[in-house]
């Protein structure tokens, strides 16, 4: 399995003119081919569709001149983020019609860029990762309605990737609507019916939070002070209920809190890969998401760390500690 590092946690939660500023696409480049383990490296990085690291609008000469830089690093792109949230490009998928129109719009950005990105030679895997970009207090206000508007928008963004030759994969995360549980993701999903186009991209540290009913005390299959039995019992429920969908994996590590800076709510709180009071088995955890992994097109699997302090993210150790519970997670498989 191939190795990825997320390049978005040097722009999400990050705002300029404060402590924690935007990390350029260069640097984190840096920060990703400085890693080694025992020889191994990171193999490749997945992209934010959006400035400052990557316009949305670029045209084809800067996309592949992007592409240059990368692989002068070694590294190849896999999976990119699309700019589906209010203030990018798009817009919540069970908002206006124009929200909806906009969120569409987002992913076919996005595809344009896969495409040249493909045709450079430099992406060779990966999918098209979006999430609701609506929050679960307006979609909490009608569930059933904002659940069919969600889906008729994920049809509509699955027919344009497919155009394209892409797939869709819908993140997991307690803050967006739609998606805050995992038997709302399934719900989701199933309403959607568009198997093999359009997925669900699956990260340790915020499906942990939907075994605990954060934001979704009803869905909850775990309480405080749950035992090891338990949770592995907990575990094969949601991931055997998720698995068929999940076509894009996040490594991670969760202390069980929630976090969020900046414009983005408090989610599911990513940690080193070694904190002290990490919850997970990464390496374990892991395994039971990716069973039977490249039969659903699997091809690499990546970190992500959001809402990392800058101080953090800029530390060698930080990548170091990283590469290495990849690697576990590769050897487990």
């Amino acid at each position: 399995m191939k190795l990825h590092n997320a390049m978005w946690p040097g722009l999400v939660g990050k705002e300029p003119g404060t402590d924690h500023p935007p990390i350029s696409l260069e640097h984190m480049l840096e920060l990703t081919t400085a890693a080694e383990v025992n020889g191994r490296k990171f193999d490749g990085v997945d992209l934010f569709v959006f400035h400052p690291h990557t316009d949305p609008n670029a045209s084809e000469d800067s996309i592949k001149a992007m592409a240059d830089k990368i692989a002068a690093a070694g590294l190849k792109v896999g999976s990119l983020v699309a700019p589906v949230w209010p203030g990018t490009v798009g817009g919540s998928a069970f908002g206006s019609d124009e929200d909806r129109k906009n969120f569409v719009l987002a992913v076919e950005k996005t595809c344009r860029v896969a495409k040249i990105l493909n045709a450079h030679g430099i992406r060779q895997s990966g999918i098209i990762r979006v999430d609701t970009a609506g929050g679960t207090a307006d979609f909490a206000k009608d569930i059933t309605g904002n659940t069919a508007k969600v889906a008729q928008t994920f049809r509509e963004a699955g027919k344009v990737a497919e155009q394209h030759g892409e797939r869709i994969a819908a993140e997991g995360e307690i803050c967006w609507g739609g998606f805050h549980s995992w038997k709302a993701a399934m719900d989701t999903l199933e309403a959607t019916a568009m198997p093999g186009v359009v997925g669900f991209q699956a990260d340790l540290a915020h499906t942990y939070l939907y075994l605990m009913g954060y934001n979704a005390p009803e869905a909850a299959l775990l309480k405080e002070g749950y035992s090891d039995e338990e949770f592995w019992a907990a575990y094969k429920i949601m991931t055997d209920a998720l698995r068929p969908w999940t076509i894009d994996f996040h490594v991670a590590q969760n202390d069980g809190s929630v976090h969020g800076t900046g414009s983005h709510d408090k989610t599911g709180r990513h940690c080193p890969a070694d904190d002290a009071n990490g919850r997970l088995d990464i390496a374990k955890c892991s395994t039971y998401w990716l069973q039977g992994a490249a039969e659903r097109g699997i091809k690499h699997i990546c970190w992500d760390g959001c809402m990392f302090d800058n101080s953090v993210l800029e530390s060698p150790a930080t990548w170091n500690a990283i590469l290495k519970a990849m690697i576990a997670v590769d050897e487990a498989l």
